[in-house]
């Protein structure tokens, strides 16, 4: 059963296959574009299609329905099936997900997309990405980040769950970069998300599956088309972490996220993509070239700061890697890593305990939300009274 809002009946055909992944300039408009501009209507950072329900946002972080009738499974192929792509396609019914850019209009607006099956349904999730790519001043980021960019060579690691924020952070510290070096950026991403424009630098975006076939490909190009800054996106598994970690030591200045809540995790997580034997010999290759780990949250604003249009607010942990940092991930005493980074603070560094109670003394969030996610709800009340918990 489709809507008012979501069907026209001259719009029933396939889109070209091409349409996804990169748009065509005169491509046709498809039906389910109706949903894509209500939810960009009604304000929603992200849409969720599922079978059985109406349309629903996430409106100022939370999960709101759309009043319109439910969706069928049937629905929703049809709705979303033209969506792909060949290569998507294919992916999708081989895999039963596929991520990729959808992109409304004449480049009016950009979705990141994950179209998925779930209990034999369609299933969709759409996040809405910026047009403008904002500064650290508007996304309330620590400053000690416009240092972090200032590196030339080496690995610089964004770490969080899905969902945290991490793509924007990331793209605003290459934009930085991108305002300050005469340079050579290159991104290769699955789907490219934001779409810089040349400052001081020249930046490259390739998009797996559209630019290029795979991957692995574009990062052995990557070292022959003199790049300065790479961007290699996700770090899922160990080819791409050793093809990132030889670009930095090759003098790059490498960008990567990871799936990770805290710095030492993270540590743990890059081990994990090794064997065993092999630990010893990265914790030194890391030892080398890791600048710095971010790890970053998102919380719900305070209806003050939402009535300014912050509806939410980055919480970050950094660990940036000096000598003392860098000792103990060589020696594998990553349970030293919380302590250190407490004590240099007047380097940059700080804990999620410490960066919650910056928001909550700045009135961003309320001590509630901050305690329900603190990883030690006691040493965030007695730095919220004043009291230094020694390290």
């Amino acid at each position: 059963m489709a809507t008012a809002e979501a069907k026209d009946s001259s719009q029933k055909e396939d889109a070209p296959k091409e349409q996804a992944g990169g748009a065509e300039p005169k491509r046709k408009t498809l039906e389910i574009e109706k949903i894509f501009r209500l939810c960009m209507k009604l304000g929603g950072s992200d849409l969720h299609l599922k079978a059985g329900k109406p349309p629903m946002i996430r409106h100022k972080g939370d999960i709101r329905q759309i009043e319109l009738p439910p969706l069928s499974n049937r629905d929703l192929e049809r709705l979303c099936i033209p969506m792909l792509n060949e290569r998507n396609h294919e992916i999708f019914f081989r895999e039963g997900g596929a991520d990729f850019a959808f992109i409304i209009g004449d480049n009016e607006a950009r979705f990141r997309v994950n179209m998925f099956k779930q209990l034999g349904n369609m299933g969709l999730v759409a996040r809405l990405v910026n047009q403008s790519i904002p500064g650290f001043d508007k996304l309330f980021l620590p400053s000690a980040l416009a240092d972090v960019c200032l590196h030339h060579q080496g690995l610089i690691i964004l770490a969080g769950v899905t969902g945290s924020g991490k793509s924007t952070t990331i793209g605003s510290m290459l934009n930085f970069v991108n305002s300050k070096r005469r340079c050579h950026i290159l991104t290769v991403e699955d789907p490219i998300e934001f779409v810089f424009t040349d400052d001081k630098a020249i930046v490259n975006q390739r998009e797996v599956g559209h630019d290029v076939l795979s991957w692995s490909i574009a990062l052995k190009h990557a070292m022959r088309q003199d790049p300065d800054v790479i961007l290699v996106g996700e770090m899922r598994d160990r080819d791409t972490f050793e093809a990132a970690v030889h670009a930095a030591e090759t003098g790059h200045l490498v960008y990567g996220t990871i799936h990770a809540s805290t710095a030492p995790q993270t540590i743990g997580r890059i081990l994990d993509l090794f064997p065993h034997e092999m630990h010893h010999a990265i914790r030194q290759t890391m030892g080398f070239n890791l600048k710095a780990v971010i790890c970053q949250k998102l919380m719900k604003t305070t209806p003050e700061w939402q009535d300014k249009g912050i509806s939410r607010v980055p919480i970050n942990e950094i660990m940036l890697c000096n000598a003392t940092v860098r000792k103990a991930i060589m020696e594998g005493k990553d349970e030293k890593i919380p302590d250190y980074l407490r004590s240099f603070e007047h380097e940059g560094m700080q804990d999620f305990t410490m960066a919650l109670r910056q928001r909550v003394e700045a009135e961003m969030v309320t001590r509630e939300a901050a305690f329900e996610i603190a990883p030690n709800p006691d040493r965030l009340k007695m730095e919220l009274k004043g009291i230094r918990v020694p390290t």
